[in-house]
């Protein structure tokens, strides 16, 4: 107890850049060991000669364990550059999610106006509103005033063939890549007045991104684990209602044990968290309904061309879930 005291207190004593750095040394540090652990796995199943299923499982693992490294990575890029490098690198990522999500969804010569909105004009305004701190405009502009933009864009281009349903899938990747995107770098410069909080917003981002991942990890391993019958077959082959509450309560204890880096009390950081999971789990849910849709089992597939293979694959959960804790926040807290 005197050492975890101690611990606490010299942590206390650290300034909030200090606290963000030693955060990511320990975050990487656990990502090392499980790495280790991982490869150390692998290499004595291959010397027992795993069958297909087990290997199958390894697969998944390194998967699992690659986007999370990825994820970090990412985060602390953005955190160590500063808040423009910041809006910079997730405005990077969102155009080349938003250009993995239109890859697999054709597009007409007519609709070639409403893209090149979409890409240098809608997306790079968005990501200036929240850099200028226009929060109140930028929660609008994407789901207002882009979406009745857009439609006028491909009218005016004088092609009605399936008109409705290919302006439906841009203003869909719209909403998911750019708007969803977004709101990940406006957590970095929402402020809590009063509240001791100053230069500690990069907790608001490593929290929000660790509940989900959890959410996502813990649902993946209970899945494989309980070899429930899929709850809705047509859309995963693995999601059941059972790994799914699973990992969504693995996420929100994770929030509550995490509220020591945020301005909220257990208590707010647990129901703020689980909203959260929610959020990222269905997001993923319904993006797997998209590639489901498009014939695919991942968004790299038939996607060489963006250059960010799967790079969807990997943020669908934070697209969905980053506006919903964004607006809870604000809302809850009134910042």
């Amino acid at each position: 107890m005197n050492a975890l005291r101690a611990m606490n207190e010299y942590l206390r004593a650290l300034t909030p850049t200090q606290q963000v750095a030693a955060l990511f040394l320990f975050v990487f540090g656990i990502l090392v060991l499980v790495s280790v652990a991982t490869t150390l796995l692998a290499l004595r199943e291959r010397k027992a000669a795993p069958g297909a299923e087990r290997e199958a499982e390894l697969r998944d693992s390194r998967q699992l364990l690659g986007s999370s490294w990825i994820t970090v990575l990412v985060f602390w890029v953005a955190w160590a550059a500063g808040d423009a490098f910041a809006l910079v690198l997730f405005a990077l990522i969102a155009f080349f999610a938003l250009r993995e999500f239109i890859t697999l969804s054709p597009t007409r010569h007519g609709d070639h106006r409403s893209l090149v909105l979409a890409f240098f004009i809608v997306l790079p305004v968005q990501f200036w509103l929240v850099g200028a701190r226009h929060f109140d405009l930028f929660t609008v502009f994407v789901p207002v005033y882009v979406f009745l933009a857009m439609p006028v864009a491909s009218a005016l281009a004088g092609d009605t063939q399936r008109f409705l349903e290919r302006n439906a899938k841009l203003q869909w990747g719209i909403m998911v890549c750019v708007y969803g995107m977004s709101h990940v770098p406006a957590l970095l410069l929402l402020d809590f007045p009063g509240r001791g909080y100053e230069g500690k917003s990069a907790f608001l981002v490593f929290f929000l991104v660790f509940i989900v991942q959890t959410t996502m990890v813990m649902q993946h391993l209970a899945a494989r684990r309980l070899r429930r019958a899929p709850s809705i077959p047509n859309v995963s082959k693995s999601f059941s209602w059972h790994s799914w509450g699973l990992g969504v309560a693995a996420g929100g204890l994770a929030a509550g044990v995490l509220s020591f880096i945020t301005p909220f009390k257990p208590g707010q950081a647990l129901g703020i968290g689980l909203v959260a999971c929610i959020a990222g789990s269905m997001g993923h849910l319904v993006m797997k309904a998209l590639k489901r849709d498009r014939g695919v089992t991942s968004w790299g597939k038939r996607a060489s061309v963006t250059g960010a293979n799967g790079l969807l694959d990997r943020v669908d959960a934070l697209c969905f879930a980053a506006p919903i804790f964004f607006h809870s926040v604000r809302w809850y807290f009134r910042v």
